[in-house]
């Protein structure tokens, strides 16, 4: 998490108010762990967009709601 408040910081040299959005891209199979995730990241930088991958099989990304709905 520390690199990616860095990064952060570096882009903010280059450009202001940068960065302008912060996509949080989850994989639906891991289940409760992706709202641990999503709690680590948001405390790193400040989310704007959550995207859920391999939705595929018997992942369903029920997590999304508690996720979207908590940060």
């Amino acid at each position: 998490m520390n690199e990616l408040t860095k990064v952060k910081r570096v882009m903010q040299k280059v450009i202001g108010d940068a960065p302008h959005d912060v996509l949080l891209v989850l994989d639906g199979s891991t289940g409760q762990n992706a709202f641990e995730q999503a709690k680590q990241f948001t405390a790193a930088t400040e989310v704007t967009s959550l995207a859920v991958t391999k939705l595929d099989g018997t992942a369903k990304g029920g997590v999304v709601i508690g996720i979207s709905d908590q940060f």
